[in-house]
């Protein structure tokens, strides 16, 4: 399809497909300053040719090639090219802590500086040919480019063969970044980029189009997304100017009825229709040209259930009767986005609420489910409604100003989400484990364990809450006290004291300590306790007993 010259207008000849890829890849990751991404992203649109563009839009907002060969056969085919015994590669792979950077790096060099030649869309396409090709096929077409490619080209395509493509962009940056090179507001393409699109076959044109925006009746909205509340509530004015909800532990969703078919959509813009066959009723009940923005829960008479009983549900192809019954799924709506074929999203809160209201009463049905409003007087009474958050199974609360509109993305000033406080638990770190990107060469990844009489015994991993510096000062520590090597795992003395903050927690027959915790990360270094001065497993059984959910795994 010829593309239209009034969307994109191309300021300098284009460059190498696929070696300009690369070069924006290693740029937007060895970069620190939004402005300097921005501008990287804003040149490769101005002058990358179309079919690429579609594609880099598809990367960077989550649309991945399916994954064509396992990291096995890469390595075995690395192997095997360079003439290196298996032992040397994993003894590099160990050091540099990312098996795309490993393979590029002990590869020989080409003679040639230009790359490959070939467009960044050619092999995607490509790869998603050769998806279930015999193997001899996928060995060609992977050994054949390696020899042609540079050093950063190989980097990139392995990154693309491996499914680990995660680039330090997110898809708001992208967006205002496409700003710059098209007459079009930045929430305007965010709406025309969401939904089902497959960038194989749409041209640049066709996604940025109005007509397609509208002939895609799957089509979901950008999501609105809140900042955590930090200060005190009191800072943000008066209370009767907001409008106070519990905030859920779920799937946050959007639920879309046009053309007479139904469409549900999570957050990361993943089509769950078929996931959730409780809401195939709905499609009946509720009028065309309607989304509601809302969350995906468990829940029996109205009344939420824990987030461990969804766990249940997601990743199944096929939901069984016993499953249905045991985890039911209900929409609880936040929002109205779209009535009667009309974008509601600029209308004032309260007149959201209001028709959202009367759209639920009218279904009637116990899938769909209002988020209740909370109702206080003062701040002081919100902060003692916040505290029985758990008891509801929520996270805290969200508060929204009354006459806000539905913005695009995460934006200051009209929606906070205000969580508990997170549970702690103090830990001996026992392992460590090198971590990927800017941090492969560091000891980032660790194993915690708590004390069980005499012996110790492991319950989490976590990886982010320390500051570079901490973090550098660990990896020193490991490298001195190393007990033991496993692969790519070290055995360290327990001297290393931290606080493991986390959301939740359940009873989980996968782990020796028999719980698993939600969302672990390390709150802060415990310089000031010695290991004999951590919780105790029997701490976590009571946690597990006061605040535990049912069973995972």
């Amino acid at each position: 399809m010829q593309e239209n010259d009034d969307i994109l207008p191309i300021t300098a000849l284009p460059q190498t497909g696929f070696k300009a890829f690369a070069m924006l890849v290693t740029t937007l990751g060895t970069s620190t300053k939004t402005n300097d991404k921005l501008d990287a992203l804003g040149k490769y649109f101005n002058t990358a040719p179309a079919k690429d563009r579609v594609w880099v839009i598809a990367l960077f907002s989550g649309r991945r090639p399916k994954r064509m060969v396992s990291s096995t056969l890469l390595v075995q085919w690395c192997v095997a090219l360079i003439q290196q015994p298996v032992w040397m590669f994993e003894e590099c792979y160990h050091t540099v802590g990312d098996l795309a950077e490993t393979i590029a790096l002990l590869l020989p060099e080409t003679d040639t500086l230009e790359g490959s030649g070939k467009s960044l869309a050619w092999y995607l396409e490509q790869v998603s040919r050769l998806e279930k090709a015999d193997e001899a096929d996928r060995k060609l077409f992977v050994v054949n480019n390696w020899l042609e490619m540079n050093r950063e080209e190989r980097f990139v395509f392995n990154k693309l063969l491996t499914g680990g493509f995660r680039i330090g962009v997110s898809q708001k940056m992208m967006v205002n970044a496409l700003a710059k090179s098209v007459e079009l507001e930045p929430s305007v393409i965010a709406h025309r980029i969401s939904g089902n699109w497959n960038p194989a076959t749409t041209s640049f044109e066709e996604l940025l189009s109005e007509h397609a925006a509208t002939t895609d009746y799957s089509k979901p909205y950008p999501f609105y997304l809140a900042y955590q509340l930090e200060d005190d509530v009191s800072t943000l004015g008066e209370p009767h100017e907001w409008q106070a909800e519990w905030k859920w532990d779920g799937i946050r969703g959007q639920l879309i009825k046009r053309n007479d078919q139904l469409f549900v959509w999570s957050r990361g813009e993943e089509l769950m229709t078929e996931k959730f066959p409780e809401y195939e009723v709905l499609r009946d009940l509720l009028p065309n040209g309607v989304a509601l923005d809302g969350e995906i829960i468990p829940a029996v008479g109205g009344q939420p259930l824990p987030f461990a009983l969804l766990q249940t549900r997601i990743g199944r192809k096929n939901i069984t009767k016993k499953q249905l019954q045991e985890a039911p799924i209900c929409f609880f709506c936040y929002d109205l986005l779209e009535y009667n074929h009309e974008d509601w999203r600029n209308n004032p809160l309260t007149e959201r609420r209001a028709q959202l209201e009367e759209l639920v009463t009218k279904a009637g049905h116990t899938a769909l489910q209002l988020s209740p409003l909370i109702f206080y007087s003062t701040w002081d009474d919100l902060i003692e409604i916040r505290r029985q958050s758990r008891d509801y199974y929520a996270e805290g609360l969200m508060l929204k100003r009354k006459s806000s509109a539905y913005q695009v993305g995460r934006k200051v000033g009209d929606w906070w989400k205000w969580k508990v406080d997170p549970f702690t638990i103090d830990a001996v770190m026992i392992y460590a484990q090198k971590g990927h990107g800017r941090r492969s060469n560091l000891y980032t990844d660790y194993t915690f364990a708590v004390k069980d009489g005499d012996k110790l015994v492991s319950f989490t991993k976590a990886y982010s809450g320390l500051t570079d510096k901490e973090f550098a000062q660990v990896d020193a520590f490991v490298k001195r006290n190393s007990l033991e090597k496993f692969g790519p795992v070290r055995t360290v003395k327990p001297e290393l004291v931290f606080e493991i903050a986390f959301e939740g927690i359940a009873a989980s027959n996968r782990h020796k300590s028999g719980v698993a915790l939600r969302f672990p990360r390390i709150s802060r270094w415990r310089k000031d306790k010695k290991p004999d001065e951590i919780n105790t497993l029997e701490d976590l059984q009571k946690m597990l007993l006061l605040y535990g959910q049912k069973t995972v795994g």
